[in-house]
């Protein structure tokens, strides 16, 4: 039984000195959230105020993990929308990404997506603002968001932000869930587009 409290006791300690809190709002997910410490880190962001975290906990993570949200897309349906965010790293192995993802009711697919996979943040690097555009069709029900670390190092990010801008905007990431926009009708069957 003494040892039994010993180890609780140790168990508590340890989970105490190296854990975040998680702010408000905030969840944690990924498919091995388990392997990485997240939450707020005081002081660490970009004018010396806090900002979110994720670090992994061991030296070899095969998977991610993700700090996010979610809300509905009632203010920005029909529109397109640039999320940005200031993120610093620190000896990504992996890589880092801003993501956000427009989802329908009723469907595993979503609607639009970018999670920066086609520019990985790695390595170690300084403050630097990131951004994501996507369209929130008028059938959205959820936005889901966040910041996911692939892999090993730290991340820490800050300033989330969300506006609507013009359609002149070009948008980044993909469209349903992944594939090419869907046509309206063939197009370019003679491959001279």
């Amino acid at each position: 039984m003494k040892k039994v409290i010993q180890s609780s006791i140790l168990l508590s300690l340890t989970l105490t000195l190296f854990a975040f809190d998680l702010p408000s709002g905030w969840f944690t997910a990924g498919s091995k959230p388990n392997s990485y410490e997240m939450g707020i880190e005081k002081g660490a962001g970009p004018e010396g105020n806090n900002a979110a975290t994720i670090k992994s906990n061991s030296k070899k993570t095969n998977g991610f993990g993700t700090m996010m949200q979610e809300c509905k897309p009632d203010q920005y349906l029909g529109k397109r929308i640039r999320m940005s965010c200031f993120i610093r790293t620190e000896n990504v192995k992996g890589w880092v990404g801003l993501w956000l993802r427009v989802d329908q009711a009723g469907s595993s697919k979503p609607l639009s997506f970018d999670n920066m996979n086609d520019r990985k943040i790695t390595g170690t690097t300084s403050w630097t603002k990131y951004e994501i555009v996507l369209d929130v069709p008028s059938n959205a029900f959820k936005l889901a968001y966040g910041v996911l670390l692939d892999e090993t190092g730290q991340v820490w990010f800050d300033n989330v932000t969300f506006e609507i801008v013009s359609d002149k905007v070009k948008t980044t990431g993909s469209i349903n869930g992944g594939t090419s926009p869907v046509q309206n009708e063939p197009t370019n069957l003679n491959f001279e587009k």
